[in-house]
């Protein structure tokens, strides 16, 4: 079911939740979190589309904030919020309000989001695209308890991931970090098998490859050795190569859903190893909403006194 608000307010947006909501017949709230989407209009779908295949994991209130640009001098004065309400099939399994703001309330749309969010529940703000340069300072971003970026979707990906290492905030996380998961836990496998001292790392990886650098630094970290950049011809990152007293334990996947495992001693092995759809990163990052650690461990390439050194 959808609801469409032209020049309306967050009041009349509640009202038309509870309307969606007793329409379907379903008036009981069974959200568990809000999650608010800063986007601009080319891509809201992907991002929308995103957020309510990962609401099947964590149902939840969607808010899509879409900033409108003014084209004339007019549309700069005028301020408007005009709102689409989604419930029932058309917002997968929570809600989902879209939100278009016009003119200065552009420049307050936190004052919009906070009457719309869940009461005591956590609130999870995610930039698909480009993301404030301090988050966590962010007036949208200030509501949350995790802020979800992306360094993939920026012009200068590794020059903005300086920026997050100096701007970081617990609650911070990025999707490029969220993509190496499967990657750090082969890894961490191969090495629990291996039993072996790891003597030198390298690294394998696009140019200008944000997971790599990432990875590299988060191996970095907490194997403390030094790791290599290579640059490959395969997209993301392609291969890691751990060199041990007693052989290389390389992970190496150029292309496709599979890699290959190597481990000292032992023949290789075929491993899924695939690229995962935004809708998986996001459940992904949903299904714990406390402070990333090993997240600022990689921003910074080193680890703190009171962590293991182990992955």
């Amino acid at each position: 079911m959808k609801i469409d608000l032209t020049d309306t307010t967050a009041s009349k947006i509640n009202k038309a939740l509870v309307q969606g909501r007793r329409a379907i017949g379903t008036p009981a709230v069974g959200m568990v979190l809000t999650m608010v989407i800063v986007t601009d209009e080319e891509n809201a779908y992907d991002a929308i589309k995103a957020a309510e295949e990962a609401s099947h994991e964590h149902p939840s209130r969607t808010l899509v904030v879409i900033k409108r640009h003014a084209r004339t001098p007019r549309d700069r004065t005028q301020s408007r919020l005009d709102a689409e309400v989604r419930v029932g099939a058309d917002a997968g399994t929570g809600e989902t309000v879209v939100l278009r703001t016009y003119g200065e309330v552009s420049e307050h749309a936190d004052s919009v989001v906070l009457p719309l969010l869940l009461p005591d529940a956590p609130v999870v703000v995610w930039w698909p695209m480009e993301a404030p340069e301090v988050p966590s300072k962010d007036p949208l971003g200030a509501l949350a308890q995790r802020r979800i970026t992306d360094l993939y979707a920026v012009e200068n990906p590794l020059e903005m991931l300086e920026t997050r290492v100096r701007s970081y905030a617990p609650g911070d996380t990025d999707l490029a970090w969220t993509r190496l998961t499967p990657w750090r836990s082969m890894l961490a496998a191969a090495l629990d098998q291996a039993r072996a001292k790891v003597i030198v790392g390298g690294r394998g990886g696009r140019g200008r490859e944000p997971g790599a650098e990432l990875l590299a630094r988060w191996l970095e970290a907490r194997l403390h050795v030094r790791v290599d950049r290579v640059v490959t011809a395969g997209p993301v990152v392609t291969a890691v190569r751990l060199g041990t007293e007693s052989g290389e334990i390389v992970i190496d996947r150029p292309e496709g859903p599979l890699a290959t495992l190597t481990l000292p001693g032992q023949p290789s092995r075929t491993l899924a190893l695939k690229v995962r759809a935004t809708s998986e990163l996001i459940a992904e990052e949903l299904r714990r909403l406390d402070a990333d650690e090993m997240y600022a461990i990689a921003l910074n390439g080193e680890a703190t006194e009171e962590t293991p050194a182990h992955v």
